[in-house]
């Protein structure tokens, strides 16, 4: 049905008016990203590496048992691998430098488990260092997972463990230059070789680590390393390794009623509505359909539908996206997840290489203080730290753009001034055409970003409506794209 609720009108709205004195900004609402977490947030989309003894085993979880001399990649080529990530358009690549099987890729002094014992480069070489060599080289960001759980050396479970793993820890955080991302996984305990033991071994997974501990450790070393595990404390699981964000987002966490590996992983999707750490959603899946290469897998590579879906359903609902894309056992990212990364880089190329509302007029029903630096024009002036607001004790309000003529979109991309906190729960997309308004699409949070889709629409205006916000509603962006027909 034809609505006319997306009208702004009238001198006010499309004159704004400079009062004497600067207009305060609005007030921070809630938890507030850091640093680290904002050059996160702007990341959006890398890569997940998984590489060991494993790709040699055929297995998913290597018991620790395993003979470093199986570890032999036989055209081993890390700079490929960085190469493939830049095309495809990702921002950076986590290393497993440590798996469950507790095999090291670089040859730590704290164990013979490692590549230093392998027939890879005579025992000299190391995966890490080349890594970080080739993210340099390349403009990427590394990170490294460092699995807590270690199923082959002796000590775990036992509180000598700790030392030894917060050793390999800073040997990670110093040697290799800048971190962007430690990954902590949530498999904790239970069988494994364990130095010849071959036996069962559990731990109380809230408080063995002594998280805080480890954390205080990334913090001296990294400080603008983000964290990520079930409960952050930077970023948390999405609940889900298929790279699908909730339609309700919040990017808030009750964090310390979680810990990794937590019995309420249901909740993370949407997180916490009042929570009190700013704790945003990382999305998690893998090109294949397992984590690690298997010959097996070549033909069972995502379709460009399926990673499209991903991308929409990650990005598109403010998380970030990590997409796991494991080296085969010549040490190469192989030929059929190559080709399917750069189809994927193709369309999202074509899809947001113009912004169809960039530099456009805007108008609002509400600007706050009536201050030109807080004016609608802020979401169509191609800077994404620039914002629309409304006044205090507005909580719902209207923006439009005049795209100057009849034009065919279908996304939308929005987001949250999230400097300021996450507001917004409700909110509705219409667009005019032949003069009349009508919804195109709806939503429940924003904050980082939202994309949202829908068939092709032919209008000269397009909306947003705000219809519920927990404080003065903020706006970064109004993009308009069109995505190629499929």
């Amino acid at each position: 049905m034809v609505k006319d609720i997306f009208r702004v009108g009238g001198v006010l709205a499309l004159l704004l008016i400079s009062v004497a004195g600067a207009v305060d900004p609005p007030a921070p609402f809630g938890p507030l990203p850091t640093a680290r977490q904002l050059r996160w947030h702007e990341m959006e989309y890398y890569g997940f590496l998984h590489f060991t003894v494993n790709t040699f085993t055929d297995k998913e979880w290597g018991f620790g048992d395993e003979d470093p001399a199986i570890f032999n990649p036989t055209a081993m080529d890390v700079r490929q691998w960085a190469r493939v990530a830049r095309d495809a358009g990702m921002k950076g690549l986590i290393i497993t430098a440590k798996h469950h099987d507790g095999f090291c890729l670089w040859p730590s002094a704290y164990t013979e488990h490692s590549v230093k014992h392998s027939p890879w480069k005579d025992g000299q070489g190391d995966v890490v260092g080349e890594l970080a060599a080739a993210c340099r080289e390349y403009g990427l960001r590394m990170g490294v997972y460092l699995s807590s759980w270690d199923r082959n050396v002796a000590s775990y479970a036992t509180p000598e463990y700790l030392t030894y793993y917060r050793s390999q820890l800073r040997e990670l955080l110093t040697t290799y230059g800048e971190i962007f991302s430690v990954w902590y996984d949530g498999a904790n305990g239970g069988t494994g070789y364990y130095g010849g033991a071959n036996e069962e071994r559990r731990i109380d997974r809230k408080t063995y680590y002594r998280w805080p501990e480890v954390h205080k450790l990334v913090r001296k070393f990294q400080p603008m390393a983000v964290m990520f595990s079930d409960a952050g404390p930077d970023i948390r699981w999405v609940g889900n390794e298929r790279g699908f964000g909730s339609e309700s987002n919040y990017a808030t966490l009750k964090r310390d009623e979680l810990y990794p590996g937590t019995p309420r992983s249901r909740e993370l999707p949407q997180g916490h509505r009042d929570g009190n750490y700013w704790v945003p959603a990382e999305a998690d899946v893998s090109i294949r359909p397992g984590w690690f290469y298997h010959a097996s897998e070549d033909d069972r590579v995502k379709s460009l539908d399926q990673l499209l879906e991903i991308y929409y359903r990650s990005v598109g609902m403010g998380c970030n996206l990590l997409l796991n894309i494991p080296p085969d056992r010549r040490g190469l990212i192989h030929e059929n997840d190559i080709a399917r990364l750069m189809e994927l880089r193709k369309v999202l190329d074509q899809t947001f290489d113009e912004d169809l509302a960039r530099g456009k007029p805007a108008r609002a029903s509400n600007v706050r203080g009536d201050d030109p630096q807080f004016g609608a024009d802020k979401l169509t002036d191609g800077d994404r730290n620039t914002y629309w607001a409304t006044d205090d004790d507005v909580r719902e309000a209207r923006v439009s753009v005049d795209l100057g003529g009849p034009t065919t979109f279908n996304l939308v991309r929005i987001q949250e001034y999230i400097q300021l906190g996450q507001r917004i729960e409700g909110f509705a997309v219409g667009a005019r055409g032949d003069g009349q308004w009508q919804e195109i699409a709806t939503g429940t949070t924003i904050g980082p970003r939202r994309i949202l889709r829908f068939d092709d629409v032919t209008a000269d205006r397009v909306g947003v409506r705000i219809t519920a916000s927990r404080a003065c509603p903020t706006l970064s962006t109004l993009e308009v794209y069109q995505a190629p027909a499929r």
